[in-house]
């Protein structure tokens, strides 16, 4: 979420409970382990929703112009494919698998089975340079790399011979790849059907595996930016995604059928919890976007309940908001102006968590039913109950904008030292111009020199 954006909320560090069936009690936050539903492991809880949900829906993706439904069944089966798979390849607990992908469906199928048989999953930005790829593989150890499609292979080709510890390739897709022949390399469905006969051979070995699993485990490498240096891995442990879980969901809480849309990269440790693991908690369904040139358009077909997304985002549908509204009619552009007046005065209110006048409500709800709500809708914000803005500072002004339109934006901080989320508003106490409280069961104050110090089930192991 937000580093040094604006002020922290000391008011109150540790927020009131929210009382949330299944998950540690705020008494239990100060000391782990943590639990979701009698759960002290991602891959523990992963395998509970996967049998309990079973054909509900996991997951959408939009393929040739249509959304198609994949169910936890489905989420649970190719995951497993994976995961034993990739011990059929040799896969040892404590060896890094890479993934160098867009988002899409088995980015989560990946890093689930990556978990699930003891492995620990790292991300690779598609925009990373051959020459970045060569340092993470190498730093992190990786045995094993994904990547998503003939370009992405072509960045691996580059540097194959730099990177002595990659052993075998899994690439997601055979477009532009069906004369590719490498004794290193196999494609996803072949993958596939090596997990399938182990399976066939050892039908209870997934589950051995899950079971194996503790609070202690690393799951994850997550690199840090590199701004002053090179990127490092930050080790990110099963102990950290659960304490997560267990605190945010308390102060930014889902319910369960929320529809959300995953488009910001799942290497970020922000959009990591956002699209994979609090929807794992929370029950949710994940919308991926077909690609990042058509974020807004999809936001549009999904209407989500709940929306994560960067200052840039905020601030380019602000953009595209304001070029609307100059290209309208004169009534247009009047009915408009005396909309976001009316919305603003009542947001003057609200942001504060302050009783709105009556006569300023009865403005609002005039020129919201004439205008603003159809606004929203064409946005794609009519569900939106709660949305957040992270990983970069945003403006309080534009806060305001957005609460001036009937959408609550909301601003946290977090880093990946901290499993990304150490602070955050909330719905019910939110503070315009700071990033929030702390989240239940972190401490937090600030040093003489201006330093954020917190501790909690958040901080990574090294």
């Amino acid at each position: 979420m937000s580093a040094n954006s604006t002020s922290i909320d000391t008011s109150n560090n540790i927020p009131a409970q929210v009382d949330i069936d299944g998950v540690s009690s705020n008494a239990d936050l100060h000391q782990g382990p943590y639990f979701v539903d009698g759960c002290d492991t991602l891959t523990k809880l992963f395998l509970k929703r996967c049998k309990t949900l079973g054909d509900r829906v996991a997951h959408r993706e939009k393929k040739l112009g249509i959304w198609r439904a994949h169910t936890w069944t489905d989420y649970y089966a190719r995951a497993q494919k994976i995961g034993l798979g990739l011990i059929t390849l040799g896969l040892k607990r404590g060896d890094v698998v890479s993934i160098l992908s867009e988002d899409n469906k088995e980015w989560a199928y990946m890093d689930l089975g990556i978990q699930s048989v003891g492995g620990i999953a790292s991300g690779v930005y598609t925009t990373d340079a051959p020459v970045q790829l060569a340092h993470l593989l190498n730093d992190s150890g990786s045995r094993f790399l994904f990547v998503e499609n003939d370009e992405m292979l072509d960045k691996y080709l580059e540097i194959k011979g730099d990177v002595p510890s990659l052993e075998k390739i899994i690439i997601l897709e055979r477009d532009g790849l069906h004369d590719f022949n490498d004794d290193n390399a196999l494609f996803l469905d072949e993958l596939y059907d090596l997990g399938d006969d182990l399976a066939k051979k050892q039908p209870e070995l997934f589950e051995a595996e899950i079971a194996k699993s503790v609070p202690e485990d690393v799951g994850l490498l997550i690199y840090t930016s590199g701004t002053t240096g090179l990127p490092k891995g930050a080790m990110i442990s099963n102990q950290n995604i659960m304490f997560v879980m267990s605190s945010s969901l308390r102060v930014i809480p889902y319910k369960e059928y929320d529809e959300q849309l995953c488009f910001l990269p799942l290497c970020h440790v922000l959009e990591r919890n956002t699209s994979i693991y609090s929807p794992i908690a929370s029950k949710t369904i994940v919308n991926f976007v077909e690609s990042t040139e058509t974020i807004f358009d999809n936001v549009q077909e999904v209407a989500p309940h709940v929306f994560t997304a960067v200052p840039r985002v905020w601030e380019k549908i602000y953009s595209r908001v304001m070029l609307m509204a100059e290209d309208g009619t004169a009534l247009g552009k009047f009915a408009f102006t005396q909309a976001l007046k009316a919305g603003q005065a009542r947001s003057d209110y609200t942001i504060a968590n302050r009783d709105v006048p009556l006569m300023i409500e009865l403005r609002y709800g005039f020129w919201d039913f004439l205008v603003l709500r159809n606004l929203r809708r064409m946005l794609g914000f009519a569900n939106v109950r709660r949305a957040i803005s992270g990983a970069a500072p945003i403006s309080p002004d534009l806060l305001k904008w957005y609460h001036s339109i009937g959408v609550k934006v909301l601003e946290g901080l977090g880093q990946t030292e901290g499993t990304g989320i150490t602070t955050v508003n909330t719905l019910s106490a939110n503070k315009n111009g700071t990033v929030g409280p702390a989240i239940p069961g972190v401490s937090l104050r600030i040093a003489e020199d201006g330093e954020i110090q917190f501790g909690g089930g958040n901080v990574f192991p090294g």
